[in-house]
């Protein structure tokens, strides 16, 4: 990877409802553990990317992709020295439902049965996507994440489990979690939330981490964090955002909101406002990003190299990017 720079975009294209982008170069950046709402699918271009998750440290390397279902915790790092560089989508549930029921014969809610798969071509593909989103193709652009979602469900998909409060501590975590949601803003003590319930601190912060993968403290920074993307996705300034879900000041939330969405939050923002008000003439082609001169034209593959895929698709030509 040339350069030492870490850079990341995250946005949206308003021909992709109910997706977000992301394109990032990361070297030292570290992601605390956190969840998403949406279905995560990193593809990996260059070095290798670490991700805790499931109870083990799990290693996606270049043509390989990082696979995320919804309110799943994990956490990211570069695995080699270098870091790694990647582009992802982020659908939301209602879509993969959506693509999982018109085109495989997965019944349930589905979801990605292993968070690493190996492929190459579904690599292209997640690339592809972010460059047609870039040059304002809303048809490549959503034919070629259906046919990407598609491949993927085929290849490692499955129904998602369904998680059912039995145990009396289960309920009790479900219980704080609902006290923790409705008083983000001012959130009790470990032991006085402990006594509300009529259960013990320590009790109750097992409950919390065997039901929902991580402490009480840690999953209300992820839910403030959450809370102030749809904040700002609503135009709210980054330090009324802050306030409003309970972040002592705007230098807080940028530090947790970077530590979990992998961009500062008036970046995140900026970014969202640039792509709603832009002509698509105007969007920027995805080799600016990779530091290419404006009038160089653009490489025929983003990802992969066509060593590695020599027949993935192409943008430009979603009727030859091969059937889901």
């Amino acid at each position: 990877m040339a350069g030492r720079d870490e850079r990341a975009r995250h946005w949206r294209y308003a021909e992709l409802p109910g997706v977000d982008l992301l394109r990032a170069r990361y070297i030292r950046k570290t992601f605390v553990r956190h969840t998403h709402e949406h279905f995560v699918i990193a593809a990996v271009t260059d070095g290798v990317e670490v991700f805790h998750h499931g109870g083990a440290d799990q290693y996606a390397g270049a043509g390989s992709l990082a696979l995320v279902n919804p309110d799943t915790p994990h956490t990211g790092r570069a695995g080699v020295p270098e870091g790694w560089r990647y582009g992802a989508v982020y659908p939301s549930p209602d879509l993969m439902a959506e693509i999982a029921a018109e085109t495989t014969t997965l019944r349930g809610t589905p979801g990605f049965a292993r968070p690493v798969l190996d492929d190459p071509y579904s690599v292209a593909l997640v690339h592809r996507v972010l460059r047609a989103a870039d040059e304002g193709n809303a048809l490549a652009a959503d034919t070629l994440l259906r046919v990407a979602v598609t491949r993927l469900l085929r290849l490692n998909g499955g129904p998602l489990p369904r998680r059912e409060v039995r145990t009396a501590g289960a309920r009790n975590a479900a219980r704080a979690r609902a006290v923790l949601e409705e008083r983000m803003t001012d959130p009790p003590t470990l032991e006085q939330l402990a006594a509300d319930l009529g259960t013990s601190p320590f009790a109750l912060l097992r409950a919390f981490r065997d039901t929902y993968g991580m402490p009480p403290h840690t999953w209300l920074t992820d839910i403030r964090v959450r809370r102030a993307r749809r904040l700002l996705d609503d135009g709210t300034a980054p330090a009324e955002a802050a306030l409003a879900v309970g972040f002592t000041d705007q230098p807080h939330l940028n530090r947790h909101f970077a530590r979990i969405v992998g961009v500062p939050p008036g970046a995140y923002q900026r970014e969202r406002k640039n792509v709603q008000d832009a002509e698509p003439g105007l969007l920027l082609p995805s080799g600016v990003w990779q530091n290419r001169p404006l009038n160089t034209p653009p490489s025929p593959t983003y990802g992969p190299t066509s060593r590695r895929n020599p027949t993935g698709p192409s943008s430009a030509t979603p009727s030859e990017s091969g059937s889901p």
